[in-house]
């Protein structure tokens, strides 16, 4: 029996610059190729996606993303899939994914009513006849945020604690838990905010369930993706990716045909037409600025091919949320944040030489082109970035 094929993390860094857009050369014009090959992007934070897409675009605009969203046909899918979290997905492939997470989105339903009847004293009747009133208010309206639809539907404007008794416990609209239940089984969509790229004030709009795909059929769909975007992964990267049990996660890898590897971490699995030894090195240098939430910082389970988990501390959040990262060459080397006035500030965890530095000031102009004076504040604030967001001048070179 002929042994798995050891891949090295060099080589694991050499297939991730290629797939995920990264070299000069591999960068596209449209943002929905940018989709294609990530096979969604993190949406939680709305200006991920942009952040995100114009990382891997030749010539990068937020009008240009903005069509993709909004204004093409058919336009990138919002929705909520892997892990129960918001996705900005290619047209095609959202049906099959939809399809591969419903069981997350029916425990979803149970774990709204449930909180809300523990929390407000909500009955089952009394969830239904709220989200019946919803869907026809929107209806009638066409499209509509959450404040106008809570104008329309008064118990959408109940509030309830969220972390109820910790130091950081909040308050939270009824509307929230509702309308994301409504979204995550695909009947009603997400469109075009009030207010600009950055704006996390949606509106809604009635929208057609997804076909029905059999679920097995949906998983081996989003293996294969996941596999082809992201391989050689883990059983424990993809578990954790989909959000899957251990089971499923292995039954979709058989029914791949994936063949195994042997990685630093274990076995892993690629494609069988994907299992060709890449050349570790001979590609252009190059470097990117990612946005907080980026589907490749978030893409394994197992990071330590791309990240020093020295570093993990000052660049992910308590909750496990990464924030802005430089990537060099496969690896995650610092991290940048907005200061207040414009400015990017950026610090850089470890030296990656006078090229390559050169290369993250020719990133940072970049960025700051297709930011235009737009102001961007991620949802999820890490160590690194809250200090970076606070300093007075660019920390520059590790200290």
């Amino acid at each position: 029996m002929t042994a798995p094929r050891r891949i090295t993390p060099a080589e694991r860094r050499a297939r991730l610059a290629e797939r995920h857009l990264f070299i000069p050369a591999r960068r596209v014009s449209r943002p929905q190729e940018v989709a294609d090959a990530l096979i969604g992007l993190h949406a939680t934070d709305p200006a991920t996606v942009f952040l995100s897409a114009a990382a891997r675009m030749t010539a990068p605009t937020a009008a240009a993303i903005n069509h993709a969203l909004y204004d093409a046909t058919p336009p990138l899918a919002r929705i909520r899939c892997m892990r129960r979290t918001m996705f900005v997905t290619p047209d095609h492939l959202a049906p099959a994914l939809h399809a591969a997470t419903v069981k997350d989105a029916h425990r979803n339903r149970g774990n709204t009513t449930e909180h809300l009847r523990t929390t407000l004293g909500w009955s089952p009747a009394r969830y239904a006849a709220v989200e019946k009133a919803t869907l026809a208010a929107l209806t009638a309206r066409g499209r509509a945020t959450a404040v106008e639809l809570a104008a329309d539907v008064p118990d959408l404007r109940e509030q309830y604690a969220v972390n109820a008794g910790k130091s950081y416990e909040t308050r939270q609209r009824v509307t929230t838990p509702v309308l994301g239940t409504l979204a995550a089984e695909g009947r009603i969509r997400r469109t075009r905010p009030a207010g600009s790229w950055t704006s996390a004030q949606f509106r809604w709009e009635p929208a057609e369930p997804f076909p029905a795909l059999p679920a097995a059929e949906a998983k081996t769909v989003l293996a294969r993706h996941y596999l082809a975007a992201f391989g050689p992964v883990t059983a424990a990267d993809l578990k954790w990716w989909t959000g899957w049990t251990l089971t499923d996660t292995r039954k979709a890898i058989a029914t791949t045909g994936a063949e195994a590897v042997e990685l630093d971490e274990g076995t892993g699995y690629l494609l069988p037409e994907d299992n060709q030894p890449l050349a570790e090195t001979g590609h252009e240098p190059w470097v990117a600025l990612l946005p907080g939430l980026d589907p490749t910082s978030m893409g394994w389970r197992h990071r330590d091919f791309y990240l020093d988990p020295a570093h993990t501390a000052a660049l992910f959040d308590r909750n496990g949320n990464i924030g802005p990262t430089i990537w060099a060459d496969g690896r995650i080397i610092g991290a940048w944040a907005q200061h207040p006035d414009g400015r990017i500030n950026h610090h850089l965890l470890t030296d990656p030489g006078r090229h390559t530095r050169a290369l993250i000031n020719n990133a940072i102009q970049r960025l700051a082109i297709f930011l235009d004076g737009t102001r961007v504040t991620p949802c999820y604030r890490t160590p690194l970035e809250r200090e970076l967001a606070t300093t007075a001048a660019p920390a520059g070179r590790p200290g």
